[in-house]
Parts: structure tokens; C-alpha cells; sequence
């Protein structure tokens, strides 16, 4: 993997070109080779700090300074939260044998493609930028048929069901709930204009893939998934 100097003044997407194998045996590389950092100085060590956020402010790609708290870092943190909740959910996946990892893999990149076009708020983009960022709704489509896929094996849902199904099915149902917060921190965002529509289709999106593939989890893993009863 290339070494690279992570400038906080910009949005920390590293390059990630190993490929991963699906469950058809097909190569894909799933992370664009999109980065904004610097190559690392091969005479001086690279430091994870910088103190420029000290003061309570922070970067968007565009070079605007902005409070900490703007909605743009908080839906920035938010999507960073939900590719970690969904790297936690994967580990038990991978644990349980489930053949869908690859897809998880692929989702926590085309994450970081959500947060590069979130950081760069249309109003302020040069030609450049909005080249480097731009969001393809291809990744929508990929959800929309794993979704199908699931479904096609799956039993008809006939109840509320709860957070559960084992390890890899909770995990992934809260990651589902993180990729809920995740959209409704970006709806702002994205009706203001500052933002690419596709990634809150893709928010939308994930969130009802998150939901299914935490079903298709507890049914190859044999758990039992618990339903709503009103209590008495």
C-alpha cells in the first residue's frame, strides 16, 4: 500500500489498491486511486498531528475554514462512524464464513467517496475539485441488486423484527441504525446543493441493504431473529 502524509487541511481518503476476491472468484478493485494527501517525504518521518485544529476549526477540501461543529464535519464524522460500525460487522462476518464480505469491503470504500464529495461543498468547488469528487450512482445500483439477491432467498419479513440473529446480524443492524443518522445528517447538505444527490441515495440505499443483510446473516447462520410483542 503507497505511504502518504495526511494533511488534516484536506479530507483523509488514503489510496487503497488491493483488490478483493468475490464469491465468483472475480478480481474487482474496489477504491478509486483518489487521494487527497502528499506523498510521504522519504527524509522525514510523518506526524499524525498537526495542531492546526486547535482553535476549534477545520478544512473542507475547497480550502474554507469552518467551526468544528458545521454540519459538514458532523456528517462527515457521522460517515466515518458508519464505516466503522460496518468494519466492526464485517469481522464477525468474516468469523461466521459469509460469502458477502466483499461487499462490505466495497461499501466502506465507496464511504470514503462519500465523505470526499461531502467535504466539497459545491458553492466553493473550482472545476477541479468537483472532477475529483464527483459521485457515481453506480454504487446505488450495486446496492439495489445485492439487496434483490438477498431477498430472492430470504422469507417473506410478516413482523417487526428486533435487532438480533447473532453477532454479524446485530452488528450489522447497528450499523444500520449509524447509516440512518448518516442520512439525515446529509439531507441538509445535499438539498442546499453543496452536495452530490446520489450520496443520499446511497445513505437511503444502504441503510435498507444493512437492514437485508442482517436477515440473510441470521438465516445462514441458522439464528433465530426475535419479533416485536406488545408486552403485557
Amino acid at each position: 500500500m503507497t505511504s502518504f502524509i495526511i494533511k488534516p487541511s484536506l479530507l483523509r481518503c488514503f489510496v487503497r489498491t488491493r483488490s478483493f476476491i468475490s464469491e465468483h472468484q472475480t478480481p474487482k478493485i474496489l477504491c478509486s486511486a483518489r487521494s487527497y494527501a502528499t506523498e510521504r517525504d522519504n527524509n522525514k518521518a510523518p506526524k499524525i498531528y498537526t495542531k492546526t485544529g486547535d482553535k476549534g476549526f477545520s478544512s473542507t477540501f475547497t480550502g474554507e475554514r469552518r467551526p468544528k461543529e458545521d454540519g459538514v464535519f458532523e456528517a462527515l464524522g457521522t460517515t466515518d462512524e458508519l464505516s466503522s460500525a460496518i468494519g466492526l460487522a464485517r469481522e464477525f462476518c468474516l468469523e461466521k464464513g459469509h460469502t458477502f464480505t466483499y461487499q462490505l469491503d466495497k461499501i466502506q470504500c465507496v464511504l470514503q467517496d462519500v465523505g470526499s464529495n461531502i467535504a466539497t461543498p459545491q458553492s466553493s468547488a473550482r472545476e477541479n475539485h468537483l472532477k475529483r469528487t464527483k459521485f457515481s450512482a453506480q454504487s446505488v445500483t450495486d446496492l439495489e441488486a445485492w439487496i434483490d439477491h438477498f431477498t430472492e432467498e430470504l422469507p417473506t419479513l410478516t413482523n417487526f423484527i428486533l435487532p438480533s440473529g447473532g453477532k454479524s446480524s446485530a452488528a450489522l443492524h447497528l450499523a444500520r441504525t449509524v447509516c440512518r443518522r448518516a442520512e439525515r445528517s446529509v439531507a441538509p447538505i445535499v438539498r442546499s446543493g453543496e452536495a452530490d444527490p446520489d450520496v443520499a441515495k446511497f445513505l437511503n440505499r444502504l441503510s435498507d441493504y444493512l437492514f437485508t443483510a442482517a436477515r440473510y446473516a441470521a438465516m445462514k447462520e441458522g439464528s433465530e431473529e426475535k419479533i416485536y410483542r406488545r408486552p403485557e
